[in-house]
């Protein structure tokens, strides 16, 4: 199996599962990652999403060896790129918190899939590579987009053009990812992380989400409006009474994450 799931309490922990291509993404595992993103999706009982990678690797991005190659010529990359967009669009869009635990390094795909995810740990031995240019591409699976949002215009270009590996202490401190932990450590802050996100107002999370999407896009005056009629609709919510009943009778809230 290219894709393991396991089920937590509110959430569930999806393992990429070819530790022997350091995970390296071919269409199986494509297809697979797919259903199991809708499978969270479509459960009521999961509330949260931790991703993360069997073995010493989180993922070395795209096998090459699945790539067609079409009477020697060129290989067909138009069928790969349509995979990942529709990847990093339904990981974008998924209305749960998606946690990534980069437990190894993770390469070109492989680092921009971690980067579509809403809170990414690493393990300090891990790092990021962009490693599109060793081979003539340009970085995809949304990198060209994330990386300078996250990390600025001139660290994203000298990332992308020169493919050095960015260790995961720096890539915390510039601001690429939210935390590098303690190897040995990684798991267990990634599954506490996952846990306390299974017990927030989940809507609350996903309409977040997808203001913070809008806003790369929006006007002020947009993202104002948006504002207004998201948080009009988290408002309507239960997990919103529920919270301001806790905090007036200074307790911690019971969110159920329903509508």
């Amino acid at each position: 199996m290219t894709i393991l799931v396991e089920n937590h309490a509110g959430y569930r922990q999806i393992s990429l599962n070819r530790p022997d291509r350091l995970n390296a993404l071919n269409t199986e595992m494509h297809g697979a990652l797919m259903a199991a993103l809708a499978e969270a999706e479509a459960d009521p009982e999961c509330r949260a999403i931790l991703l993360t990678g069997a073995g010493r690797g989180f993922c070395a991005g795209q096998d090459l060896a699945d790539v067609a190659v079409k009477d020697d010529g060129p290989p067909d990359l138009k069928a790969v790129l349509e995979r990942y967009n529709a990847l990093v669009r339904r990981l974008r869009a998924i209305p749960l918190p998606v946690v990534c635990a980069v437990n190894g390094v993770a390469a070109g795909a492989g680092a921009n899939l971690a980067l579509a995810c809403d809170i990414v740990l690493a393990a300090k031995s891990a790092s990021f590579i962009q490693a599109f240019s060793r081979i003539g591409l340009i970085p995809d699976c949304g990198g060209t987009w994330f990386l300078p949002r996250l990390v600025g215009a001139a660290r994203a270009r000298a990332l992308a053009i020169l493919a050095e590996p960015l260790p995961a202490e720096r890539a915390a401190e510039w601001g690429l990812i939210w935390q590098a932990v303690d190897d040995d450590r990684l798991m267990e802050s990634a599954h506490a992380l996952a846990a306390r996100l299974a017990k927030q107002a989940t809507l609350g999370i996903a309409l977040t989400k997808r203001a913070f999407d809008a806003a790369e896009a929006n006007s002020l005056g947009a993202q104002l409006d948006l504002e207004r009629d998201f948080q009009d609709e988290a408002g309507h919510t239960p997990d919103y009474a529920e919270g301001v009943r806790a905090f007036t009778e200074k307790r911690a809230p019971n969110f159920t994450g329903q509508r």
